[in-house]
């Protein structure tokens, strides 16, 4: 029931109760939070209590305690959470979800760590899910997230001029995304990890 797939330096897996406060800490109390002015920077965050923001997390420790396949998952690494992986609809009527990745610490950026998890996400979901295609959504402004994409074999699909705001300037929103059978053609698909 539980998941835990192990990379070569990172480890996805089911997030726990004794999890909750670090991810808390990572999105109201630690000096880096370099990550939130890239990851949906045109949200706006609300502080909210330790209790509160737990409370968004039940139906996911439920959910970890079955055979259903997830939608949000921790990334460890050297022993500690350093990020999530995650997935959301955007039309169950289509059977449709975009995914996301997100690593904490800034000290861990630009080294591979996260073209590894995505991979190793992305596998995860073709693997457990009846889905065709996976997909991303961003802003131009966020090169990185669109480096890692087309590193995990995503193409750009949809530019909307002009339609995202952050810190006062126009971005684009970027939709890219992947086949199921252009995932299994990639080299890395096997296991969902390879080089950076």
């Amino acid at each position: 029931m539980a998941v835990r797939l192990q990379g070569e330096r990172v480890i996805l897996r089911d997030i726990t109760a004794g999890d909750i406060p670090d991810l808390y800490y990572h999105y109201h109390e630690s000096p880096d939070r370099e990550h939130l002015k890239w990851n949906g920077p045109y949200q706006e965050l609300d502080w909210v209590s330790l209790m509160d923001f737990a409370k968004d997390y039940e139906d996911l420790l439920l959910t970890a305690r079955t055979h259903q396949p997830r939608s949000r998952l921790i990334i460890e690494i050297d022993g500690k959470v350093r990020g999530t992986v995650g997935r959301y609809w955007v039309s169950e009527v289509t059977n449709w979800f975009e995914i996301g990745i997100v690593i904490y610490d800034s000290n861990y950026w630009s080294g591979g760590y996260g073209t590894e998890a995505f991979r190793m996400w992305m596998n995860y979901l073709f693997t457990e899910l009846d889905t065709v295609r996976l997909g991303i959504g961003t802003w131009s402004g966020n090169e990185r997230m669109m480096r890692l994409a087309a590193k995990c074999g995503m193409k750009e699909e949809a530019r909307v001029r002009k339609a995202r705001i952050v810190r006062g300037e126009y971005y684009d929103a970027i939709k890219m995304g992947i086949l199921r059978e252009e995932w299994e053609s990639m080299p890395f698909a096997r296991n969902g990890v390879g080089q950076a």
